[in-house]
């Protein structure tokens, strides 16, 4: 293959990234770019399409571009295409704009290369390489370009979360001091809604912490201490059982149980899966907890009988912000609520170092949470 157009691109190189500039200059992103920030990485992004015009490439290589699958591998250092799109992103540039930045500087390229004498001699192939190779750096931008909108998304949901703990636990105090003050019934009544309304709050925005931590790669935080599980765990389902006095939660161990582990942490999960056997299984069912030594750590199984869930919808379940269909008989805001208590589960299990599974089979599900010791 020849590399006219590579050697076009390379001499015209200051007239196309101009062109590019003035496409960029028509993007109102409120305080003006300067042409510093106009050009940006301009100058690389050009110099790699040339170097890719000018490499030799394979059959399978051709393919790999054509169907989208070239991206560099996670862990390669980022691209000046990458670069360039985290730029824009914190430019103000949308994501069309970022495209269009792109559809110009392929035009101007094109067009230039239209009016040029030497522009019969060059082969069709070497056209689709251009193309190839514009929209491998189109795919590159548009990737960083959505990585970066979601961890800037994720920093912001942390903020929020974080700053709306204070004034809520500012309501709850004052609706506590409210209900023991109230001379009568209905000032009371209203008060502990105050109140269970603000710890559901809590709730959610603690699990609404939890995810945003997850996302952004800083990990759930545990504190591990010498602990009797089996106390933990009875004293976890004995709480359960007085909010749930519509099931009955048979719980066994199996003999002594205790060692390193952060019990507010295993409680946590413990009633995740609890509450989750509660939502989705048979109206009106037990649920079985069972803890016991094993290998190297503890297994906690929470078991209900209910419609059998499939392989695919089990391998999901732990994923943040999905949920199943519902097979019990919960209330319309808790279909409402945010999907994480099972993705939390995980994250604790992960904190441990431990894993947590679900199966189903002959009408009853059971999830097992391995914790190592230590």
């Amino acid at each position: 293959m020849g590399t006219g157009l590579a050697d076009f691109i390379e001499h015209h190189s200051e007239t196309i990234i101009s062109h590019a500039m003035v496409f960029a200059k028509t993007v109102d992103v409120g305080a003006p770019l300067d042409d510093a920030a106009l050009r940006d990485h301009l100058p690389d992004i050009v110099a790699a399409i040339v170097a890719d015009l000018r490499r030799p490439q394979t059959r399978e290589e051709e393919i790999e571009k054509s169907e989208g699958r070239a991206l560099a591998p996670v862990g390669t250092p980022r691209t000046a295409a990458g670069t360039h799109a985290l730029f824009r992103a914190h430019s103000g540039f949308s994501v069309s704009h970022l495209v269009s930045e792109y559809r110009a500087l392929r035009a101007s390229v094109l067009r230039l290369w239209a009016d040029a004498p030497e522009a019969a001699a060059v082969s069709a192939d070497e056209v689709t390489r251009f193309n190839e190779a514009i929209d491998e750096a189109i795919a590159e931008s548009v990737s960083h370009y959505a990585d970066e909108v979601e961890r800037w998304r994720n920093i912001f949901l942390g903020v929020l979360g974080h700053d709306l703990r204070s004034p809520l636990s500012a309501i709850v105090m004052t609706s506590e001091l409210i209900a023991r003050t109230a001379v009568d019934a209905p000032m009371a009544e209203a008060a502990q809604r105050l109140i269970r309304s603000g710890e559901r709050m809590r709730a959610l925005l603690d699990k609404l912490l939890v995810y945003n931590r997850a996302k952004l790669g800083v990990g759930f935080e545990i504190d591990k201490a010498q602990v009797d599980l089996v106390q933990v765990c009875r004293d976890e389902v004995d709480l359960l059982q007085g909010t749930m006095p519509q099931v009955r939660i048979e719980f066994r161990a199996e003999g002594p149980v205790s060692g390193m582990f952060d019990a507010t942490r295993v409680r946590e999960a413990l009633a995740n899966l609890v509450v989750n056997a509660l939502k989705y299984g048979n109206r009106g069912g037990d649920i079985q907890v069972t803890l016991r030594q094993a290998d190297a750590g503890v297994e906690l199984k929470v078991g209900n009988a209910g419609e059998p869930i499939s392989r695919e919808m089990l391998d999901l379940m732990f994923e943040p912000l999905r949920r199943g269909g519902v097979l019990g008989g919960e209330q319309e805001h808790e279909r409402a609520s945010l999907g994480l208590g099972l993705f939390i589960v995980n994250q604790i299990a992960l904190a441990h170092a431990g894993t947590i599974r679900a199966d189903s089979s002959d009408g009853k599900t059971t999830f097992t949470l391995n914790l190592p010791n230590g």
